[in-house]
């Protein structure tokens, strides 16, 4: 079971509520929850605003969020699983187990066209899947590009396809750059989720209700929102500005990212995106990668799923915004090098990563703090809001 029991030891957050309730004042989110955690103790839970602002419905701690890549994290969690138990290897080429990913062909550069390629030379290994130096795209994130026009005209993104199929169609495209040689975030994800498959013999959801979710008490996360719960499901929100996080102003948005999307179920099962999950269910994962337990890792997995695994000169970085100085990539978050003007100024180490919708979340190894904040605005990957969060977070406890 859940424990949400807050013990807040006589720190201060009133700085962290006041900061978040100014983004809902402001017309920034329409709501936002919060959670702090002290060596795997719960010290601080918040709500501020609406879970849908148009019936004045209060945010609550139980309502349900559109968590996006913070599905990427349950994801590696199942893959490591399965490398503690032997059944695979990090350094594996996926090929072993997903025939469809052999002979990969990468894109020349500058290529004319998406026939422009020459041969791979080295495999992708499940460590290149779980740090996004595959070589493979994601559709969206460079449009225009060749790779990006070839992925959607493919539909790789098709959620009326199978985790299977979705490997059939991958088998038909090249790579953008040779495995290993850079980062660029990606599908790579739900192959691992065709992977986790693969080597369990059970469907994707399976073996995370019964490997991940049920052990942890993850009661309200999974792919579909029962219709028995179908009340606590946030409403959706576009900002002002999609190039603006800042200026106010919030829309309402129906069937996103797709019609029907979390209501009905789908084909695919989406290990890089397609979760939904709560406050506490949050908690309880976070939790579980904090010393004190209870732990589905081992503590030397959790310490190098928390440790940089990019080659040296290797950031991450994202198509129109370039690289993020500091920032490494673990085994399924980024890994804090060395703080921006953005990151608290002890957050050397941290581990963090976050939903397009904004559902964050960030682990300190060192200071053994963790912090989570959800809501449900459309592209608010790293919003101000999430910085803030973890600055004023940080001030409030160390």
């Amino acid at each position: 079971m859940r424990n949400m029991t807050v013990n807040n030891k006589g720190y201060d957050f009133s700085a962290v509520h006041e900061s978040l309730q100014s983004y809902v004042d402001r017309d920034i989110l329409a709501g936002v929850s919060s959670a702090v955690l002290v060596g795997g103790e719960l010290v601080d839970v918040h709500t501020a605003g609406w879970a849908d602002k148009e019936n004045n419905i209060p945010l609550r701690t139980d309502h349900l969020f559109r968590v996006f890549s913070n599905s990427k994290l349950v994801t590696s969690c199942a893959v490591l699983l399965l490398m503690e138990e032997g059944r695979l290897k990090l350094d594996d080429a996926v090929e072993a187990y997903i025939p469809q990913l052999a002979k990969r062909r990468v894109l020349k550069p500058r290529p004319a066209g998406i026939e422009d390629t020459e041969p791979a030379a080295s495999p992708i290994t499940i460590r290149q899947l779980l740090n996004h130096t595959s070589g493979l795209g994601y559709g969206f994130l460079n449009p225009g590009s060749v790779l990006d026009n070839a992925y959607n005209e493919r539909k790789v993104m098709n959620a009326a396809q199978t985790l299977a199929e979705m490997m059939d169609v991958l088998a038909e495209l090249p790579l953008g750059f040779h495995p290993g040689t850079r980062w660029e975030y990606s599908v790579a994800t739900d192959v691992l989720g065709r992977l986790v498959e693969v080597v369990s013999g059970q469907r994707f959801g399976d073996f995370l209700q019964q490997r991940i979710f049920a052990p942890l008490g993850m009661a309200d996360t999974g792919f579909v929102v029962p219709a028995d719960k179908l009340d606590r499901f946030t409403a959706y929100y576009a900002g002002g500005d999609a190039f603006n996080p800042m200026k106010p102003g919030l829309t309402r948005l129906e069937n996103a990212p797709f019609p029907g999307a979390f209501l009905t179920p789908v084909p695919r099962q989406s290990g890089g995106g397609g979760l939904v999950s709560s406050l506490p269910d949050m908690v309880a994962l976070i939790r579980s990668l904090l010393p004190g337990g209870p732990h589905l890792l081992k503590p030397d997995t959790i310490a190098q799923m928390m440790s940089n695994q990019l080659a040296p000169g290797l950031s991450i970085g994202f198509p129109g915004i370039g690289p993020v100085p500091g920032k490494g990539y673990g085994l399924g978050g980024a890994v804090t090098m060395q703080p921006s003007s953005l990151d608290p100024d002890a957050s050397t180490g941290a581990f963090e990563w976050g939903g397009i919708a904004g559902t964050h979340w960030w682990i300190s190894p060192q200071h053994n703090l963790a912090g989570l904040v959800m809501t449900q605005r459309q592209m608010a990957f790293w919003h101000p809001f999430s910085f803030e969060f973890k600055r004023r977070v940080y001030a409030a406890v160390l």
